[in-house]
């Protein structure tokens, strides 16, 4: 019996499960923000051929700590138990025990490591990985809760409506969980999702430069071979998700997800697809707050346990 077909399908034969909308993603650049991992420090690099001397912003090293904290968020922010802040952080810690807590019910035998850290510009994080075991090669479910600064440029760049331009360095909080699921077997998919909040604050000193908020994120499957029940179980899961919100959603948020992990040199798809979303602001910040976070809490946890246990 031959096996089943592999996940490296062409544009032309990708499989549609559900009818798509004629959405396309925008094309203004976008700020690119991936809380959950460490970014790479560059001072002073300079290139061997010498032609130039590059020099970029240092990053914030992260310092390990010895115990979990009860919350990331500065003093101010915790004050305040119903902001934004605050309840996003509460979904992504409770997000990470429970797909955490599930996965280790699956393989039985291992317990996730974990490293807590901190940032000198406030905030910090947990990241853990269950690797070297029956079931999985690698397991990552990592939280951020972080406050930095960022160049006006790439404000800019991620904002480009021209009245709210600012003239400085932008303050900016973002909180976010991000999770790679990859088994050793290969006739079980590996699982993406992530999961973000982003504000910037305006600095006292520039008027004209309003606080921005928007939210991000998605859930993507790669098999390595296709069984197309799965599929379907995984894309129904997503649809009904964004149906509960907006019956608009699924279709736009699916052929973003098309479109982004589109690999224009081998004209293919990565993978099979899901949701993805960016730079989201257009509906009422509780009802985009409830979306962004009652996926997480409930639908991956649901497809978690179907589909390792």
């Amino acid at each position: 019996m031959p096996p089943p077909p592999t996940a490296a399908l062409s544009s032309s034969s990708s499989l549609c499960l559900f009818p798509l909308s004629s959405y396309s993603s925008p094309k203004k650049t976008q700020l690119g923000f991936c809380p959950s991992f460490p970014f790479t420090r560059l001072t002073n690099f300079t290139p061997t051929r010498r032609l130039m001397t590059c020099s970029a912003v240092s990053i914030e090293k992260e310092t390990l700590i010895s115990h979990r904290p009860h919350t990331f968020l500065r003093e101010t922010d915790g004050l305040d138990d119903g902001s934004v802040r605050s309840r996003f952080q509460r979904m992504i810690m409770e997000v990470q025990d429970s797909v955490c807590g599930a996965l280790e019910a699956v393989v039985g035998a291992g317990k996730f490591k974990e490293d807590a850290w901190t940032r000198p510009g406030g905030g910090g994080g947990i990241s853990r990985v269950l690797q070297d075991g029956d079931v999985f090669e690698k397991a990552g479910v990592n939280i951020s809760v972080v406050y930095g600064v960022m160049p006006p440029e790439a404000y800019r760049a991620a904002k480009a409506n021209v009245t709210d331009q600012m003239p400085g360095p932008v303050p900016f909080f973002a909180a976010g969980i991000s999770s790679v699921l990859h088994p050793k077997n290969p006739f079980a998919p590996t699982l993406h999702f992530n999961y973000r909040y982003f504000e910037t604050d305006a600095p006292k000193d520039a008027p004209g430069a309003p606080r921005q908020w928007w939210f991000g994120g998605g859930t993507d499957l790669t098999p390595s071979y296709i069984f197309e029940e799965d599929v379907k179980h995984f894309h129904s899961i997503q649809k009904k998700a964004c149906d509960k919100f907006d019956p608009s959603f699924y279709p736009r948020f699916k052929k973003w997800c098309d479109d982004y992990f589109y690999i224009k040199h081998r004209d293919e798809r990565r993978g099979l697809g899901g949701i993805f979303f960016d730079d989201l602001n257009d509906y009422d910040q509780e009802m985009l707050l409830s979306f962004a976070t009652g996926i997480p809490r409930k639908e991956i946890n649901h497809w978690v346990l179907a589909t390792y246990k």
